[in-house]
């Protein structure tokens, strides 16, 4: 009988990578589990002994995303000096996701847009969100403004609003023209030290 190797992927690892590539790649609704399962090269009953169905593997599919995402944007901060630089930071995080050459939107935007309120994909795309508009609120908190979640709302829109310019007029320069716009908010916050 043969052993699977320290290096080859398991049956879960390989399920989540070909569905990572074909849900970002063509969408959720589009590509069926079948499809997924062929490209994985695993057996049927691997998908739904390890994710029961394919909305749990669309779960793990975005709950993957939002791992790597949120990895992505916090090593991109270490780059940056003081919670303002790091504000817009977060913006240069996303251009660098944006001139990837698989950028394809937001994956969340893409997998919620035909599912129901209460769905589980829908708490994954929620949760993500909320880590989004928490770190700049936290961000704009360290930076003592004093209306840190204003303004971290100001921030979020924006931010959604270049991964739409980007994936809908095909507009490279969405996040640098946003980080610009930001730049503009943070500077017009009242800082905390400045109320009365």
């Amino acid at each position: 009988m043969a052993t699977r190797t320290a290096a080859e992927p398991s049956a879960r690892e390989r399920l989540l990578e070909a569905a990572n590539e074909l849900f970002y790649g063509e969408g959720v609704q589009t590509v069926g589990i079948d499809r997924v399962i062929e490209h994985a090269g695993v057996a049927k009953a691997s998908l739904y002994n390890t994710f029961g169905s394919k909305e749990g593997l669309v779960r793990a599919y975005l709950e993957l995303r939002y791992v790597r995402m949120r990895d992505r944007i916090t090593t991109a901060l270490t780059r940056f000096g003081t919670p303002r630089e790091q504000l817009l930071g977060v913006f240069d995080a996303l251009d660098e996701a944006i001139n990837d050459p698989s950028y394809n939107g937001c994956a969340f935007v893409r997998a919620t847009a035909e599912t129901a309120e209460d769905s589980s994909i829908r708490k994954v795309a929620d949760a993500c969100r909320l880590w989004i508009r928490g770190l700049f609120t936290e961000l704009a908190v360290a930076s003592g403004y004093t209306a840190p979640e204003a303004l971290a709302r100001q921030l979020h829109l924006l931010y959604d609003g270049a991964g739409q310019s980007a994936r809908m007029d095909h507009d490279l320069s969405a996040a640098t023209t946003a980080r610009a716009a930001a730049a503009v908010l943070i500077d017009a916050a009242k800082p905390a030290a400045d109320t009365p």
